[in-house]
């Protein structure tokens, strides 16, 4: 049942009652009148109001209703044209400068790589026919150190500006430096060579172990469970070596601690040195064949090196300089 609302007009007065402020209403129902699907043209007022009688002209079929009730919603701030904080083209320059970075690390992790197997065969090939691990260290450090002289002099590199502060930072490191120098060509010299990579390779081992142990620096459980297939690898190689030798492995496991204690004397006394990575390699270098140069001429000596020398151009011819 569909009824209207029809209220009376009513004339305020001022001499009316507190208890009579309000004046009730008359509630009169009657039919509704039918309202045509058309433009109102009546005006509302008090005395007409609004009659909605049937719903029978306001249903729509499917179509229509699709058609006629089409709802849009936009955001708020959707008729807002606003440029973006975020500049898309400095994102995109951003990660292909980091993009590059990674590239260029990656290509000198493999050069490294590369290189380093390139070191250990011919080190192995130069033992192999003048058995002096102490000389032969010598000379490579030697060699190393006249290339980067040659350089500063012909400014291919930037000489490094150094004081007297650097090179006592640099002194322990170069210490450590040159004993995982010596010890890993003393191994070479007893052992095959991919037998001393091998051992060599457990090198990240002996470093989470100092720095757990020595130095108090606790890591997560996955870093130290990663290191289980290296030392598993690491011992199934010493135990399945068929020319196993102590001094071999010994060299190579002195080796590995050498240069962790170098990696660490090196992060803690370079600190706010603007010495580039090349130049102090360099350094690092020329220090290293003062510290060893009177070493290996006490352990070896000349007259051995002569005595050796000799040997090895008789057997192989003048190749072996090469």
């Amino acid at each position: 049942m569909i009824s209207s609302v029809k209220h009376t007009p009513f004339s305020a007065s001022t001499d009316f009652l507190p208890k009579k402020r309000f004046l009730t209403p008359t509630l009169k129902f009657s039919p509704l009148p039918i309202i045509q699907n058309s433009i109102f043209n009546n005006k509302f007022s008090s005395e007409k109001p609004l009659h909605i009688s049937s719903t029978q002209n306001l249903t729509f079929s499917p179509k229509e209703q699709q058609k006629e009730l089409k709802t849009q919603c936009n955001a708020y701030e959707a008729d807002r044209s606003r440029p973006l904080d975020i500049n898309i083209e400095v994102l995109d320059e951003q990660a292909r400068f980091e993009a590059a970075q990674r590239l260029k690390i990656g290509i000198y992790f493999a050069t490294w790589w590369a290189l380093n197997v390139v070191f250990n065969i011919y080190n192995k090939k130069v033992l192999n026919a003048f058995p002096y691990p102490w000389l032969t260290s010598t000379l490579s450090l030697a060699c190393g150190s006249l290339m980067m002289l040659v350089s500063w002099a012909t400014r291919i590199a930037e000489a490094p500006k150094t004081d007297l502060e650097f090179w006592k930072s640099l002194f322990p490191v170069a210490v450590a430096h040159t004993i995982g120098h010596v010890a890993a060509t003393v191994s070479m010299s007893k052992v095959a060579v991919s037998f001393t990579h091998i051992i060599k390779s457990g090198e990240p081992a002996f470093s989470v172990l100092v720095s757990r142990f020595l130095f108090g620096e606790t890591l997560p459980m996955p870093v130290y469970m990663s290191l289980l297939p290296i030392i598993g690898g690491c011992a199934l190689a010493a135990v399945t070596e068929l020319n196993f030798n102590m001094i071999g492995f010994m060299g190579a496991m002195i080796s590995n601690l050498a240069f962790v204690f170098r990696n660490i004397f090196s992060k803690k006394g370079m600190k706010g040195k603007s010495v580039g990575g090349m130049n102090y390699y360099a350094c690092l270098s020329m220090m290293s064949l003062l510290i060893l140069t009177p070493f290996a001429i006490a352990v070896e000596g000349p007259q051995m090196w002569a005595a050796g020398w000799q040997k090895a151009i008789a057997q192989i011819g003048p190749n072996f300089v090469w």
